[in-house]
């Protein structure tokens, strides 16, 4: 006799009890969707926000502007463009218009555009050859200044027929940093503002010179414009670069606010833009330490009187500051401050030089919206929950949460851990464990550690779903904040100066001296993996810890020589290791995987972008084509088209994919 077969799904039905939750899958993160750059209306009664999710169809993240009341309710969808992208919105001050970027141009060029802010057609604003970065709105709504790239040779028009363009004119290169990643080459064109009459117009140059200006923001009573910029090609060069103020009209010259020979926000962070006090008499920004320090140095917060110039630090906090804006009311800076694997909304008072934080625990906030009435919303994570915009007082309202569906997988616990590394220092990290039932009962499981870019960055408690994959498929993930991570203060970070693979290095491999001997990690099974810097300490660790069985190396680089002069980290290079002529002993020392590579045994993936220009694809063909040499079992996967930070869904599911398929060829079958 022949027995039905029922799924048991199924036979749950009809037994009358629930089926347990799924797990989180490599399929599950085109779900994914990304909530960012929320902003009030002027009038406080709601938020606008940018929605970012994965287009299969167009294999590429598209985003779209969103809304949501304050007093809550379901948020409302304001553009729906499935193939083109609208990003930093920006309300009228009457609250009747929105502004915002968008590549929905012709030529996909970006552009500034504007629509209806209760929904409705958009009209685009510029219409600028090769397009702009960033933008800010004038208080009486009449005005914008913008920042696009100037200068250069013309680019020549395609034509048709036999006399048609077949090849591109030379590009001539003079400035010393002459590349960076999604810009490329960087020939004579520099970034400038642009001032824009919202009814029409020729734009108005505002700022002139061969160096690179960011980050606008328009006084509120309208008399100037501050941003960030360079004294001199010098200092250019380091990257010390200065807070200016412009009064927007043409001709005017520009006022350097900022007085230290150190660097001054971040030219490459829009966020980090300076911030107005509301009665345009202070400006507040983020200061780093010594230039050499680079991004070793947590970034303090700097308030200048504009009157008298005096400019200061307040509450000064060996952490790193970031997104300093002004309270509705001018009476303090709030700004987000990175903490021992979390990240803070504080708020600082400039005045009594003191500090408080307004969020806290086990989460790390990514961004906050400021608005009237002393509104605050706090767009922020946790180990179980991506990014959600929730208000900051009334019983922490969650007004946005794009991944609802989250709450309904069964996800593994993540816990802090703290170990001593060889020399004592104290290392702390996070661990998550298998889920039940995903490895035979009485055995112990495969260890990943997992590797954080940066260097100067840290695992904190925010959702990371690579990890819960991870979990599911029966591994062990031990992510290690090292020495060189943020989170720790100045010191903490600076050991690893001029010095990877060194201490940072030592410091993973107590991390899994502490898994083996807490009986959390078969001591036959250990991987790592990681990408950027992350990829960089792997190839340290595969020539440096034996016990590695498996390793997936993305975007890394071993030699170091091989890179120099060919990515975008010239002045850093520079700044940190010297140059190769005069500094042999220290490129020897960080270019230890390449040319120790008689030391690797573990099988290693090499993955790298094909267009990267932060860690170009070249270290990883040379540690590869290293490794084939030696006989090593290695494999190299380049991601066609793709810049630092991957993008495309078929590409984010094709390294975590490949990744699960290199360990489990070479852990899991051990």
């Amino acid at each position: 006799m022949i027995r039905p077969v029922l799924s048991a799904a199924v036979t749950a039905l009809l037994l009358g009890a629930s089926s347990p939750p799924l797990p989180l899958t490599v399929a599950d993160f085109d779900r994914l969707a990304d909530i960012s750059e929320p902003v009030f209306t002027p009038d406080g009664a709601a938020l606008v926000y940018t929605l970012t999710t994965r287009n299969a169809a167009l294999d590429a993240e598209v985003s779209d502007l969103w809304s949501v009341s304050w007093d809550g309710g379901a948020p409302r969808q304001l553009t729906r463009t499935p193939a083109v992208s609208e990003w930093q919105p920006v309300p009228s001050p009457d609250g009747k218009l929105l502004y915002f970027l968008s590549d929905k141009a012709k030529d996909q060029e970006t552009q500034l555009w504007v629509m209806p802010l209760r929904g409705g057609g958009a009209r685009q604003v510029t219409r600028i050859g090769g397009g702009i970065s960033d933008f800010a709105l004038a208080p009486d709504g009449k005005r914008a200044v913008v920042v696009a790239e100037l200068g250069g040779p013309p680019q020549p028009q395609s034509g048709k027929g036999k006399t048609a363009l077949r090849s591109k004119p030379p590009i001539v290169i003079d400035r010393f940093a002459f590349r960076e990643d999604e810009r490329g080459w960087i020939d004579a064109r520099t970034a400038q503002l642009l001032l824009i009459d919202l009814k029409g117009g020729k734009p108005v140059q505002l700022t002139h010179g061969t160096t690179d200006v960011s980050s606008p923001a328009w006084a509120p009573d309208g008399s100037a414009i501050a941003y960030v910029g360079y004294r001199d090609e010098a200092a250019d060069r380091t990257r010390d670069s200065d807070i200016f103020t412009i009064e927007p009209r043409a001709g005017a010259t520009p006022r350097r606010i900022s007085p230290s020979n150190h660097a001054d926000n971040d030219p490459s962070d829009n966020a980090m833009r300076p911030a107005w006090s509301p009665d345009s008499r202070r400006l507040a920004w983020v200061t780093r330490g010594e230039a050499k320090w680079i991004y070793y140095s947590p970034y303090q917060l700097s308030v200048a009187d504009l009157a008298s110039g005096a400019v200061r630090e307040v509450a000064r906090i060996d952490k790193w500051t970031y997104a300093p804006r002004w309270s509705v009311d001018g009476k303090v800076v709030l700004a987000l401050i990175e903490q021992d694997r979390a990240a803070w909304l504080a708020a600082i008072d400039p005045d009594a030089d003191t500090l408080r934080y307004l969020s806290g625990g086990m989460t790390t906030a990514a961004d906050f919206a400021l608005g009237t009435g002393g509104r605050i919303a706090l767009l922020e994570s946790n180990a179980a929950r991506p990014n959600v915009l929730r208000r900051l007082e009334g019983g922490a309202q969650v007004l946005a949460d794009p991944n609802p569906w989250v709450a309904e997988r069964r996800l593994a616990d993540t816990r802090e851990v703290t170990f001593r590394s060889a020399d004592g220092t104290e290392i702390h990290g996070l661990f998550v464990a298998p889920l039940p039932g995903t490895i035979p009962e009485g055995t112990k499981p495969p260890l990943v550690v997992r590797i954080h870019g940066g260097p100067v960055s840290q695992y904190s408690h925010e959702f990371m779903p690579d990890w819960q994959v991870y979990a599911a498929q029966g591994y062990a993930v031990l992510a290690v904040n090292p020495r060189g991570s943020s989170g720790r203060g100045f010191d903490f970070a600076r050991a690893i100066y001029a010095d990877w693979g060194n201490k940072d290095a030592a410091d993973l491999s107590a991390g899994i001296d502490w898994a083996i001997a807490q009986g959390l990690a078969d001591p036959q099974r250990i991987g790592v993996g990681g990408w950027s810097y992350g990829g960089i300490l792997a190839n340290y660790m595969i020539a440096s810890d034996p016990r590695i069985g498996a390793a997936v190396s993305g975007a890394g680089v071993s030699n170091i020589y091989g890179l120099w002069g060919v990515d975008q980290y010239i002045r850093e290079y520079e700044q940190e290791l010297g140059t190769p002529w005069d500094n042999r002993e220290v490129y020897d020392r960080v270019s230890y995987p390449f040319f120790k590579v008689g030391k690797i045994t573990a099988p290693t993936l090499f993955l790298c972008a094909e267009e990267d220009l932060n860690v170009n694809c070249e270290g990883s063909q040379q540690m590869y084509q290293a490794l084939k040499t030696r006989g090593v079992p290695t494999r190299l996967v380049v991601y066609p088209g793709a810049s630092h930070a991957l993008t495309a869904p078929s590409h984010i599911r094709d390294r975590l994919q490949r990744s699960l398929d290199w360990y489990a060829a070479h852990l899991k079958a051990r």
